[in-house]
């Protein structure tokens, strides 16, 4: 059991680095971008005479930032080759060690900065979830025209699940499609529709058929912008501004048979599928960040001089215990979502040579649920924690915007909702380990089967 990293690894880490330190903070650096990320980020950002969205010249940065990072090679990395990705046997453990690296790193790490700049889900190395989601459900005819044009920038959309009245409790949505004239007529609301303000298309979950409660009889629907019916009612601000998130309103929206991605009632995989590489790459970002908050606490414990001559803040246990206590758990931490990374790319390579008959995302599902939730849950309450440490330890600095630390707290303390809310997380580990669900519970069940023959 080898618990390093790849040395072809480590060799793409510091080929990430050098590009950073050679394009992109230069990039940061020029003219007045710094404005975006020191004390003035949160203004910088937000355009607050139009709904609080993000300013146009901020997006603009990004995208120029992104754009370098493709023409690099960088961009793509986790997608197919076919579009431009590199489709590494290991995407899974190298997209987690390439996430804690970015948000870990000493000078641009916190998730805070032009090379991975969290709060917009923006960084060097894209994750690309909807291009998989059409990847893998799409009709040839939406593969062939809507990824080309996403990855040109020219197709964006949102993700609509979450409603107003619905949130974990999906499968209870009010959101429904009827056939109608060929094709499908919805009507209902959709919440924190992330990216509303720029999109080409609302992918809608609706259900078609079936219970309320029920996982079968929902339906996803890409339908564009501007269908007739469909508002946007409001964009919702947030703890850390600028907002693209909105709520959407649908009142007898048309859209064609074509608009279907995926199959008809069976929309709730696509939500599913890719829930797990999200997650724990996210994971992976919140321990990094986790532990670029302590090492600068760490610094700023070692250089603060305290009561006169020779003595400094590092000194005392009240700063050393909690530090130490949350480094633990950073530490112990990172090796449980590398090695569940490395379990979830075994699981893909297995699914690769025909050796399982289901997808990947269905074994993963299976056999791996309980680790990744573990991992997401826990390292997105890690970050938070560690952020609060840091602001106490560097004190009046530490709440001041002159710090990072204020920004990476209000930021990631939205993952403890967002990213599935912890409690659900907690409820699905509790269902594994107590053989409500996973494999313990088909062990009890085959042991049941095989006393009833007895």
């Amino acid at each position: 059991m080898n618990f390093e990293l790849p040395d072809e690894l480590h060799d793409h880490l510091q080929s990430v680095d050098s590009f950073i330190q050679s394009t992109i903070l230069p990039l940061q650096h020029t003219g007045d971008n710094n404005r975006f990320f020191d004390h003035r980020r949160e203004d910088a950002r937000t355009d607050w005479d139009q709904n609080g969205n993000p300013r146009p010249e901020w997006e603009a940065l990004l995208k120029q930032a992104r754009d370098l990072a493709d023409e690099a090679g960088f961009y793509r990395f986790a997608l197919p080759k076919k579009y431009g990705g590199q489709e590494h046997p290991d995407t899974n453990l190298w997209m987690s060690a390439i996430r804690f690296y970015l948000s870990s790193h000493p000078v641009y790490g916190g998730g805070l900065g032009l090379a991975n700049d969290l709060q917009n889900e923006h960084s060097i190395v894209g994750n690309f979830p909807d291009v998989l989601m059409v990847h893998h459900f799409g009709s040839e005819q939406q593969r062939q025209t809507l990824i080309p044009a996403r990855l040109r920038g020219k197709f964006r959309m949102t993700f609509g699940l979450t409603e107003p009245e619905h949130g974990s409790d999906a499968t209870f949505m009010s959101t429904v499609a009827r056939r109608e004239r060929g094709g499908f007529e919805i009507s209902g609301a959709k919440k924190w529709q992330t990216g509303a303000h720029s999109c080409t298309h609302f992918l809608i979950f609706a259900r078609t058929s079936g219970a309320a409660g029920s996982g079968t009889g929902i339906t996803a629907f890409l339908v564009p912008r501007e269908a007739f019916g469909l508002r946007i009612a409001s964009y919702e601000w947030t703890l850390n501004m600028p907002t693209d998130h909105a709520t959407v309103e649908l009142e007898g929206v048309w859209v064609p048979e074509s608009a279907v991605l995926g199959i008809v009632d069976q929309g709730l995989a696509i939500a599913q599928t890719f829930v797990h590489e999200n997650r724990i790459r996210q994971a992976a970002s919140s321990c990094g960040a986790a532990k670029f908050c302590l090492e600068r606490s760490i610094e700023r414990a070692r250089s603060r001089k305290i009561w006169g001559e020779g003595k400094i803040l590092a000194d005392n246990q009240a700063i050393q215990f909690p530090i130490v206590e949350l480094m633990t758990q950073v530490e112990m931490l990172r090796l449980l979502i590398l090695k569940t990374s490395c379990d979830m790319d075994r699981i893909v390579a297995a699914s690769k040579a025909g050796q399982v008959q289901q997808p990947a995302w269905v074994v993963i599902e299976r056999q791996l649920s309980d680790k990744v939730a573990m991992c997401n849950f826990w390292a997105n309450r890690l970050c938070c924690q560690a952020a609060d440490r840091a602001i106490q330890i560097h004190g009046g600095d530490g709440y001041s915007r002159h710090y990072p630390f204020e920004h990476i707290y209000r930021h990631f303390r939205r993952y403890r909702i967002t990213e599935g809310s912890e409690e659900i997380q907690m409820r699905k580990i509790a269902a594994y380990i107590f053989g409500f669900a996973g494999p313990l519970k088909r062990e009890l069940d085959a042991t049941e089967r095989l006393k009833a023959k007895i």
